[in-house]
């Protein structure tokens, strides 16, 4: 039997490599064949994911984390393509849970990794966004590149959403020497409004309901700057703009365009002809809920299951879905790792463990 393992991470525990092995190791049928191909969406793992893939260059580049704190990252580059993931740099993972406040997080660190990725030679920069912990819609970003919201004074404005209501302009122009830019994104929503990134992601962020409502306005606000700036229209309201804070707006206003970000990963990884190839396709991530089914790793994946007429079984922390919903998106079952254990906290210490013992339950019940 040809089994394929493809999750995304858990995020806070396991790494996608370490949950695929763990899958690997508990399967305890002699000649199985098992492919690990584990995923990212744009979010945390998206370079490292690739970088296990794809014949390239990993280049260590110093940056900054949402406070302004030294951090490092990486540039993966291959054929002509710098890839590079803002949660290196604007991760929620590199806060603690007193440290969230996206009223003055800033996603400078991208800026200077997107500087750097620049000054490899590529054509292309491609720009995974996910988790982070910035809600300044690029603002950050845009600084460190040359190009930094001023108010009326001209002053420099201080990092964070919050200062972007009084944003008159742009102080300078981005150096990105015309290369173009791609924003890879597990997310679909606008950069303003109810289904905004303000709204549905600042709470997870650190956010108050009145923390919501001025960021809300204030990327609103900082939109109508952009527009002018790089003559564009309807910035609030493109799809993806509200990825990552707003990040995916940014990237919009330089040029950038949005795509799936697990549908990048599957085509460079050559997904589809390992999914051809599968008598039974493994896929999960830390929490699946409704937000797992649309354009992430889990949805993907269970949709090219389905159409392929083959069983997929998600393994997650915690199951927060209906079965009616998961099985419509082409997920066959869903074993948890708080229901194998019992407790949250359990299923938090000792995450490997239970997926290897998932894993062998599994194959005592799909391997022929």
């Amino acid at each position: 039997m040809r089994v394929l393992i493809c999750p995304d991470k858990f995020a806070g525990t396991l790494s996608a490599p370490e949950v695929a092995q763990a899958v690997a190791d508990g399967w305890s049928v002699p000649g199985d064949v098992l492919v690990q191909r584990p995923l990212a969406d744009g979010g945390p793992g998206f370079v490292e994911v690739l970088a296990a893939a794809l014949d390239g260059r990993r280049i260590p580049v110093d940056t900054v984390d949402p406070l302004g704190r030294p951090a490092r990252g990486e540039i993966l580059y291959a054929d002509g393509v710098a890839y590079v993931e803002s949660a290196q740099a604007c991760g929620l993972h590199l806060l603690s849970a007193a440290e969230r406040d996206p009223r003055v997080t800033t996603s400078w660190g991208l800026g200077l990794l997107l500087a750097a990725a620049v000054e490899t030679g590529a054509a292309e920069v491609v720009v995974g966004l996910g988790g982070s912990a910035v809600n300044d819609a690029g603002a950050g970003m845009l600084a460190a590149l040359g190009a930094a919201p001023v108010d009326d004074a001209g002053q420099a404005l201080p990092y964070g959403g919050i200062p972007l209501i009084t944003a008159a302009a742009l102080g300078g122009v981005p150096r990105l020497r015309q290369v173009r830019l791609v924003a890879a994104t597990d997310v679909d929503n606008p950069l303003t409004g109810l289904h905004g990134a303000s709204n549905v992601f600042g709470p997870q962020k650190g956010a108050g309901r009145e923390d919501v409502l001025r960021l809300d306005a204030a990327l609103g606000h900082f939109a109508g700057v952009l527009e002018k700036a790089f003559g564009i229209e309807d910035l609030a309201t493109r799809p993806g703009g509200g990825a990552a804070g707003g990040l995916g707006a940014a990237l919009i206003a330089l040029g950038g365009t949005v795509t799936s970000g697990i549908n990048l990963v599957t085509n460079l990884i050559g997904l589809d002809r390992e999914l051809d190839a599968a008598d039974l396709v493994i896929t999960g991530e830390g929490s699946f809920d409704h937000q797992s089914l649309r354009g992430k790793v889990v949805a993907g994946i269970a949709a090219g299951a389905r159409d392929r007429g083959l069983p997929c079984v998600v393994l997650a922390g915690r199951n927060e879905t209906g079965h009616r919903e998961a099985a419509a998106a082409g997920v066959t079952e869903t074993h948890t790792l708080v229901e194998h254990f019992g407790d949250v906290e359990t299923a938090l210490a000792e995450p490997a463990r239970g997926l290897r013992e998932l894993a062998g339950r599994l194959a005592g019940q799909w391997s022929r």
